[in-house]
């Protein structure tokens, strides 16, 4: 491998999704809303039948514990919102970014959004790495879109994380 940030960022990043493919290709319908204990972030059908997460303006405490449909829609929404800075969009609002309503659409929804970074990435340069970062830091925060595309891998890989926890707990304990 070259010396190119913009590889290595890739490299990275792949690296993590090869991580979530392990977890993505072992998931059941039903550990999407398997709750872990009394106290859930999930997702729920609101009257129009729209999937909308349990969301709190500040973070509560203690943290509830989400689902893993929760946070596949978590992942969804920051990247389909990382995805809109990235390629000059408007961002679209949270409430905007709803859970599909099952699993094997939530994980379609997600390999998409993959396939949609993947060309961001493969359009980037090193001189578009210096660029200020549009997303998640405010504007003049001095940050990057190098240090949003390292953001955007550091979030994933956290999430990867939690699903694959959470998939291995539910297996654990249908024994």
């Amino acid at each position: 491998m070259s010396g190119s940030r913009c590889e290595l960022l890739r490299w990275q990043f792949e690296f993590t999704w090869s991580l979530f493919e392990y977890h993505l290709e072992r998931l059941k319908p039903e550990d999407f809303l398997w709750e872990p204990g009394p106290h859930c972030w999930t997702v729920r059908r609101d009257d129009g039948g729209v999937w909308r997460p349990d969301w709190a303006e500040t973070e509560p405490d203690p943290v509830p514990v989400p689902t893993i449909a929760w946070v596949s829609w978590h992942i969804g929404w920051w990247w389909s919102v990382a995805l809109d800075h990235a390629r000059g969009r408007a961002p679209r609002d949270r409430s905007e970014v709803t859970w599909p309503g099952d699993g094997e659409s939530a994980v379609a929804w997600l390999r998409g959004l993959r396939e949609e970074w993947l060309a961001v990435l493969g359009g980037l340069t090193e001189a578009d790495l210096e660029a200020a970062a549009p997303f998640p830091w405010p504007e003049g925060s001095g940050l990057t879109v190098a240090h949003m595309v390292a953001w955007v891998n550091a979030e994933l890989m956290k999430n990867v994380t939690e699903i694959g926890q959470l998939r291995l707990l539910r297996a654990a304990g249908a024994q």
